[in-house]
């Protein structure tokens, strides 16, 4: 394998836990959209795959993966009130207040795999305006050479365009990138790229679901550096 001298993150469910940031973004996205109605709201998170009573997606859940348009293209007969851009404005205003739970600390991490000489990446199908309020929270936009949003003009995954625009932005081969995602959409884009491909399982994802389609699937981000010193020694 060639050496890894690039890092591209999914957000949600990577950096970021997802269940304890977007269950608590769609109680209040719903909320919102129902004007309070909890019937309404249990109605239009189950289009979702969101239980609104227990605040928890399911497993197949359109939000999981999906970017905001996707859920804004769900859920648009279910609210006729609101244009489809209306929505996917909504969505990303509750997703920039949304609380964000860090998988390890995100600065001691990232300042290592700096101090490493890593090229660090960020590709998302959130939006990129609330991306970067996220990564503005937990201090860390700064240490990032790429941050990409579903609409920052590259398109979403499972499409690698966001991964093609990263390895050009640092000037790296697609082979010494890695991408790291907690979801198949992470994986399937890493693969059309031509990148190393890493599950972790801090999103909705068992490891059953991401081994066909990853190199190596770790528990979360902070087992990063160990795997990066394993593949180091392997080459020699």
């Amino acid at each position: 394998m060639t050496m890894i001298k690039g890092i591209l993150f999914d957000k949600d469910g990577t950096l970021f836990d997802f269940a304890k940031t977007w269950e608590a973004w769609a109680h209040a996205f719903l909320t919102r959209l129902s004007n309070k109605d909890a019937a309404r709201a249990t109605a239009i998170g189950a289009v979702v795959g969101y239980d609104y009573s227990a605040k928890r997606f399911s497993t197949d859940s359109i939000v999981i993966a999906g970017t905001p348009g996707d859920v804004a293209g769900a859920l648009g007969q279910h609210v006729p009130e609101h244009s489809r851009q209306g929505l996917i404005d909504i969505i990303n205003e509750e997703a920039a207040l949304a609380p964000q739970s860090e998988v390890t600390p995100l600065v001691p991490f990232l300042t290592v795999l700096k101090a490493r000489g890593l090229k660090l990446g960020v590709a998302t199908n959130d939006a990129e305006a609330p991306a970067r309020a996220h990564l503005d929270k937990a201090g860390v936009t700064h240490m990032f050479d790429f941050v990409a949003g579903f609409d920052s003009g590259f398109g979403g995954k499972p499409e690698p365009g966001q991964l093609n625009g990263f390895a050009q932005q640092v000037g790296l081969a697609p082979a010494a990138i890695a991408m790291i995602g907690d979801s198949t959409h992470d994986l399937l884009a890493a693969k059309a790229a031509g990148m190393t491909r890493i599950g972790v399982l801090t999103g909705m994802a068992s490891a059953d679901d991401l081994a066909p389609y990853a190199d190596v699937v770790l528990p979360d981000i902070s087992h990063l550096p160990d795997w990066l010193d394993a593949l180091d020694a392997q080459r020699g």
